[in-house]
């Protein structure tokens, strides 16, 4: 074993995390689907965001594979970024199912991967309505 004569001052890290441009690119690109209900007490309902990585071919260097897709979804999961823009949209989707402004929100926001699909699933519950159904969703 050599023996060590002069070491570096500094220790180097490599981060990996989702630029600004990746995130507007995603949420440009996602099929949204919304259901929810009105109740006496409340609104509850759900929004499914989708994203099929192939259709960001031509935009991005990275390839758009599985593996690509798995490793956003990792990166997603821990975003402030695309948890808020995630809860807005939920929230903009309910108001509108609701066809109220509704107040009190309070979501669960999900992750997950299929193939070459990223999922990001927001649970939301909030204050305001009275009982009617509703689904709809926008590509």
């Amino acid at each position: 074993m050599a023996a060590v004569r002069r070491v570096s001052l500094f220790e180097r890290e490599i981060r990996v995390g989702l630029s600004s441009a990746a995130i507007e690119i995603l949420f440009d690109l996602a099929s949204v689907l919304s259901e929810g209900a009105r109740e006496p007490d409340g609104y509850y309902g759900s929004t499914m965001i989708t994203i099929e990585l192939a259709r960001a071919a031509s935009l991005v260097s990275d390839p758009c594979d599985a593996r690509t897709v798995r490793r956003l979804a990792d990166l997603v999961a821990g975003d402030a970024r695309v948890r808020d823009r995630a809860r807005a949209l939920a929230a903009a989707e309910a108001e509108r199912l609701a066809g109220q402004p509704l107040g009190g929100a309070q979501y669960d926001l999900r992750v997950r991967e299929s193939g070459r699909h990223l999922h990001i699933d927001v649970e939301l519950e909030a204050r305001g309505g009275d009982s009617t159904n509703s689904m709809r969703g926008r590509p």
